[in-house]
C-alpha cells in the first residue's frame, strides 16, 4: 500500500493551448505505424484487382505464381475462407465488397480478385503482378448525369423533407433562383495508406491496423468470420489520416484470411493506385436549389435535390440537400435524395458527407438569390435566420450563426466591400470576395472509459478512442487531468485498443465529444472513491463509465455547429488562372478543449475546402471504367504554393447539454469553403461557376466567363 494525497483543485488545462503529447514521438519516428510494426516471422500480402470493370473471373493461374520464390500461397474465389456479410453493423449493413473473395462476378474496375502472400513485400509484389487472371467480360455504365434513368429516391428515413406548397410558393415569389450545381468524385488522399497485420496468438485473432475505431473494426470481423467477440482483438495506435475511410475494408479481411491460411502473421498494405478502388470516395453530385424570395429577401421557397452515384451491389446516399434541412426559414422547404446505380465502386463517407458538397450548391444559390434581390449576401442570410429548425420545428441547443458573420464581416473587412463584380484590378488579376455560411450536426454516441489512481500519484485512462491526427489524444489528456483536478503530466492515456470496451468511433466530428463524456464520469466516480490520505493498493483503483443512459436521456433538438467563411481570390484575366489570397473561418463550435489543434483541425478543413474548389477532382475513363491517373501526380489536391494565409478563430459558444460543452470541430472547417471561393469568383469576374473545381481551362474557355473578363 502506498499513500497518495488523490486529486486536488481543478488545474484548468481545457481551453489552454497545448503541444500533442505524443508530438515528440511522431517527428523522431519513435511513433510506429500500422505498417511500421515488426511481428516475428511476418509474410506479405499483395491483393490482384480486377483489370475489367464488369463481367466474371473464368481462371486464376496460380501455378507459375507458386512456384515464385518466397511465394506461400495465392488465394482467390476458388478457395478462400468463407465469411457472411449478411450482419448488421455499427453503421448498418457492410459493403459486400468486404466479402472478399466469395464469388466470381466482377461488378466494378478494381475488384479484388486474389491475395499473392510471400516472405517479402518485394516478392509479393512481383509475383501478383505476374499472376494471369482471365475473365469473361461484360458492358458497362459508369456514365452519371443528372436524372440519368435508373434514378431512383432511396426508401429509407431521412431521404425526403418537405413542408408547404413549393410550386405555389415559388410562383408567388418576386425573386427566384433555380440553378444546378456538380460536384466530381473525390478521394481522401491521407497521407497513411491502409495497412493491416493479422496474426492468431493464444487462440485470439490480433489485428495491428489504420483505423477510426478499433472496437468497431473488431465487432466487423467478429461477425463476418463469425468469431465470438470476446476472440478478436484491433489495436490502432497511430494513425495517418482517415477522413471517413478506414472502417473495415478489404486489407483488414485478407489479411486475416492469409493469417488463417498460412499459420503466421500476414501485412497487407494498399498502394496508392489501389485506394483509388476499395476504399471508397466522395460521390459525384447533381444538386439542383429552387429558391423563391419575397421582395424583402424572405424565403418563401427553398427546394434542395441531391443525386448521387453508387454500386450495383451496396446502396451509399451522399446526403447533399441535407445541408439546407437546419438553415434558413422558408414557407415551403423540400429536400430529397436520389441515387443510381452504376458499375462503379461503393463511395463512402468523406469529410462533411453531405455537407461539403451541398454546402457549395446552396451557399451558391443565396449568393445569385443575394444579388436579384439587390441585397449583401450576408444581410439575406440574417433575414432568413430561423427561430426553431426550419423542417423540425425543434429548438437549437444553441445557433450562433449571425454572430459568425458579425465577427468575420468585421474581420475581414466586408463592409467596405463594393457589391458590383468586375469592378477592383490589379494588372492582369482581377479580385474579388466572397462569402458562405457552413454547419454541420453535433453528434454523440455512447462510450465506455476506466480511470484507475496509482500508487506513485499518477493516474491511468483507458478508452477506445481513435486519433486520426485530430490531436485527440491530447484533448483527452486534458479533459482527464481537469476532470481529476491534477496536472495533464500526471495522466497516462492509452487509446485505440478493443480490449479497452466499446466506445464511438472518430467519424462524425463527435469523438472528442463522446470520449471525452466517458473520462468524465469516469473521474468523477473515481474522486468519489479516494479518500485524502488513504491508501491505493499496488493495483490501483479503478473507476468504470458507460455513457449509454446519460446519452439516451438527451431532450430531442436540434444541434448543430455553424460558421462563416470568407475568401477573396484573384483572376489572372490571360490564364483564368484563380489564385485564393486570403480566407477567414468565423466558428460557433463548441467549447474548445485545445486552442492550438483546434485551430489546426479548422484550418485543415478549410485548405481541403479551396482544394475542393480548385483541383480535385477524379475521372474515370468511360471506355475502360476505371479511374484516370490513380495517384497524386494525377489527382490534383492543393499544394503549398496553392494556399494563402489563413485565419480560423471562433465565438463563445458552449453546449448546454454536454458535459463540457463540447460540441465539435473535425469537419466543419471544409463546409462553405467552396461555395465562398465560388462567390468570390464571380464578385471578381461577374461570371457564375457552377460546376467544380473551378479550374483555369473552364474560365477561359466558357463563353460567358471571356465575356465577363474581357468586360472587366
Amino acid at each position: 500500500m502506498t499513500t497518495t494525497t488523490g486529486p486536488t483543485a481543478v488545474t484548468g488545462s481545457v481551453g489552454a493551448p497545448r503541444t500533442r503529447v505524443e508530438g515528440v514521438d511522431k517527428v523522431t519516428g519513435a511513433a510506429r505505424y500500422a505498417g511500421e510494426i515488426p511481428f516475428a516471422g511476418l509474410a506479405h500480402g499483395w491483393l490482384v484487382l480486377s483489370t475489367v470493370t464488369r463481367g466474371r473471373v473464368t481462371s486464376v493461374d496460380t501455378a507459375p505464381v507458386l512456384a515464385m520464390p518466397g511465394v506461400l500461397t495465392v488465394l482467390h474465389h476458388g478457395n478462400a475462407p468463407r465469411v457472411d456479410t449478411r450482419y448488421e453493423g455499427l453503421l448498418g449493413r457492410p459493403d459486400p465488397t468486404v466479402g472478399l473473395f466469395q464469388h466470381d462476378r466482377v461488378p466494378f474496375a478494381g475488384w479484388p480478385v486474389a491475395l499473392v502472400v510471400a516472405e517479402t513485400p518485394e516478392q509479393a509484389r512481383e509475383a501478383a503482378e505476374a499472376l494471369v487472371v482471365r475473365y469473361d467480360q461484360e458492358a458497362h455504365d459508369i456514365a452519371f448525369f443528372a436524372g440519368r434513368p435508373g434514378t431512383y429516391t432511396p426508401d429509407t428515413d431521412g431521404t425526403r423533407t418537405a413542408k408547404g406548397d413549393l410550386e405555389a410558393e415559388l410562383r408567388a415569389s418576386a425573386h427566384v433562383v433555380d440553378a444546378e450545381y456538380t460536384t466530381p468524385e473525390e478521394h481522401h488522399s491521407m497521407m497513411e495508406p491502409h495497412a493491416a497485420t493479422a496474426r492468431w496468438d493464444g487462440g485470439r485473432l490480433d489485428v495491428v491496423d489504420s483505423n477510426q475505431g478499433s472496437a468497431w473494426v473488431a465487432d466487423e470481423l467478429a461477425k463476418l468470420f463469425s468469431l465470438d467477440p470476446a476472440s478478436v482483438r484491433v489495436r490502432s495506435e497511430h494513425v495517418g489520416g482517415a477522413f471517413g475511410s478506414k472502417g473495415l475494408r478489404v486489407h483488414q479481411v485478407a489479411a486475416v484470411m492469409a493469417a488463417t491460411e498460412l499459420g503466421r502473421p500476414v501485412r497487407v498494405v494498399l498502394t496508392r493506385r489501389q485506394m483509388f478502388s476499395v476504399v471508397g470516395y466522395r460521390s459525384p453530385t447533381v444538386q439542383r436549389v429552387r429558391l423563391g424570395a419575397a421582395p424583402d429577401g424572405r424565403l418563401r421557397a427553398l427546394d434542395h435535390q441531391g443525386q448521387n452515384l453508387t454500386s450495383t451491389i451496396h446502396e451509399f446516399v451522399e446526403p447533399s440537400a441535407g445541408f439546407a434541412r437546419p438553415m434558413y426559414a422558408a414557407d415551403a422547404h423540400h429536400t430529397v435524395h436520389r441515387v443510381v446505380p452504376l458499375d462503379v465502386p461503393t463511395p463512402t463517407w468523406m469529410r462533411a458527407p453531405g455537407e461539403a458538397p451541398g454546402s457549395f450548391a446552396l451557399e451558391c444559390a443565396l449568393d445569385e438569390l443575394a444579388e436579384k434581390c439587390g441585397m449583401d449576401p450576408i444581410a439575406l442570410r440574417a433575414r432568413n435566420e430561423p427561430e426553431a429548425g426550419p423542417v423540425s420545428g425543434l429548438p437549437f441547443s444553441s445557433r450562433n450563426l449571425t454572430a459568425c458573420f458579425t465577427e468575420g464581416a468585421r474581420r475581414f473587412g466586408w463592409a467596405e466591400r463594393d457589391p458590383r463584380p468586375r469592378v477592383r484590378r490589379e494588372g492582369r488579376w482581377l479580385l474579388g470576395t466572397g462569402t458562405a455560411a457552413a454547419t454541420f450536426p453535433v453528434l454523440v454516441g455512447p462510450a465506455t472509459a476506466a480511470v484507475t489512481a496509482r500508487p506513485d500519484g499518477t493516474f491511468t485512462v483507458r478508452i477506445t478512442a481513435a486519433d486520426i491526427g485530430t490531436g485527440a489524444r491530447t484533448a483527452l489528456t486534458m479533459i482527464a487531468a481537469d476532470a481529476l483536478g491534477v496536472a495533464p503530466e500526471r495522466v497516462r492515456l492509452h487509446i485505440a485498443d478493443s480490449d479497452f470496451g466499446p466506445a464511438m468511433i472518430a467519424g462524425g466530428s463527435m469523438g472528442t465529444r463522446s470520449w471525452g463524456w466517458a473520462i468524465t464520469l469516469a473521474a468523477r466516480e473515481l474522486r468519489e472513491k479516494l479518500v485524502p490520505g488513504g491508501d491505493i493498493p499496488a493495483d490501483g483503483i479503478t473507476a468504470r463509465s458507460d455513457t449509454g443512459a446519460a446519452i439516451g436521456a438527451l431532450s430531442e433538438k436540434e444541434r448543430h455547429s455553424f460558421g462563416a467563411q470568407f475568401a477573396e481570390v484573384a483572376v489572372d484575366v490571360a490564364t483564368g488562372e484563380v489564385r485564393v489570397r486570403r480566407m477567414l473561418g468565423i466558428f460557433a463550435v463548441g467549447r474548445i478543449i485545445n486552442p492550438l489543434t483546434a485551430r489546426s483541425q479548422l484550418i485543415g478543413g478549410m485548405t481541403w475546402g479551396l482544394s475542393m474548389a480548385l483541383h480535385e477532382e477524379a475521372v474515370r475513363d468511360r471506355a475502360s471504367g476505371a479511374p484516370v491517373g490513380a495517384d497524386l501526380a494525377g489527382y490534383h489536391i492543393a499544394a503549398h504554393a496553392d494556399v494563402p494565409p489563413i485565419e480560423a478563430d471562433w465565438v463563445d459558444d458552449p453546449d448546454p447539454d454536454d458535459p463540457l460543452g463540447i460540441k465539435g470541430i473535425g469537419e466543419i472547417g471544409i463546409v462553405g469553403c467552396a461555395a465562398a471561393i465560388a462567390n468570390a469568383v464571380w464578385h471578381a469576374t461577374g461570371v457564375r461557376h457552377r460546376h467544380l473545381p473551378i479550374r483555369p481551362d473552364r474560365v477561359i474557355e466558357d463563353p460567358a466567363s471571356r465575356a465577363g473578363v474581357s468586360s472587366a
